[in-house]
């Protein structure tokens, strides 16, 4: 089908920012690919490249054109490879995802291989970084984010509502530093801080039995910019951590990790899948979702003896 492997072309021409790029990967000859976008240009009647000898970039309908025509062109590609003889039921098309660093690599990957195993149709495209990926401008059909988006106008699906941060430390360090048995006594502690643009995440929020708020700000010889090198200098024994806890679900299992303050309750962090807009929920999307809610809640399952998981929890 021509007309759809001209979209196809469109969108990969733009996420490589390289016609040539394109060509290659389509096993096409340059002219091939070009004569696609100026058939594609000539029926939309618009210009969807600023085009020069050395760059190639959106015009302001090309940017336009773009925000439809990506969930558009995954839906055509899913529904074409179920027409095309397909396994039935079986999903086709290209997934692109973004994750933090943490979280992609222990406990998203495994279970993305396990996934596209399962639907052999399926190519991923996956963007780990600790930073929040864009929806709106960024090549991504779905981001797997902690903490519900403050941005009405982006769609949520919830994965795992009763997930918290987890206080923890390698045993090495608890036996020559000892563990904190409130959290006011970390100010004798070495607090190991995620940071985030020019913002440090020294300021960790915790409730009592009764539900009462306590704020204590951290000591901290140790920041990272990078999720897992914080998990790395906690496992390492450099310092406490107050870490999401599906970050560090395997090593609390493995005992390189164990909870700190027993009878207090850590902050939630609930998990989403992102997008943009409903049109980009395809069945593909809500297909993952279901596939990684199971398992996340499967996860979470493995958790029960730290404090502040499950029902009737105090705190947010």
């Amino acid at each position: 089908m021509k007309s759809l492997q001209d979209l196809d072309i469109f969108v990969r021409t733009v996420d490589s920012g390289s016609l040539s790029a394109t060509a290659r990967a389509l096993d096409l000859s340059p002219a091939a690919a070009s004569a696609a976008l100026k058939r594609l240009e000539a029926e939309l009647g618009v210009a969807l490249f600023v085009r020069s000898t050395r760059s190639l970039r959106l015009t302001q309908e090309g940017t336009l054109f773009l925000e439809h025509c990506r969930p558009a062109l995954a839906a055509l590609q899913q529904v074409q490879g179920q027409l095309a003889g397909g396994r039935a039921g079986g999903l086709r098309g290209t997934l692109q995802l973004a994750a933090p660093s943490d979280l992609g690599r222990n406990v998203l990957l495994p279970w993305l291989d396990a996934f596209q195993d399962e639907h052999p149709g399926i190519d991923l495209r996956l963007q780990l970084a600790d930073r929040v990926a864009n929806v709106y401008s960024e090549p991504v059909d779905a981001a797997f984010r902690y903490g519900k988006p403050q941005d009405s106008g982006l769609v949520a699906l919830p994965l795992v509502a009763g997930h918290r941060r987890v206080l923890c430390a390698a045993p090495a360090y608890v036996q020559a530093h000892g563990a904190p048995d409130t959290p006011h006594a970390l100010a004798g502690h070495n607090g190991l801080c995620f940071m985030l643009g020019e913002e440090v995440h020294d300021r960790w929020r915790f409730w009592d039995a009764a539900g009462d708020e306590v704020v204590v700000r951290v000591r901290s010889r140790n920041v990272a910019n990078d999720g897992d090198v914080v998990r790395r200098w906690a496992v390492a024994g450099r310092g406490i951590a107050y870490k999401s806890y599906f970050d560090v679900a395997h090593d609390l299992a493995a005992g390189r990790l164990v909870p700190l303050c027993p009878g207090w309750t850590t902050e939630a962090v609930p998990l989403y899948l992102v997008a943009p807009s409903r049109h980009q929920i395809t069945p593909l999307v809500r297909a993952l979702r279901d596939f990684m809610a199971e398992r996340l809640q499967a996860l979470m399952e493995q958790a029960p003896h730290l404090s502040g998981f499950g029902q009737g929890a105090a705190g947010p």
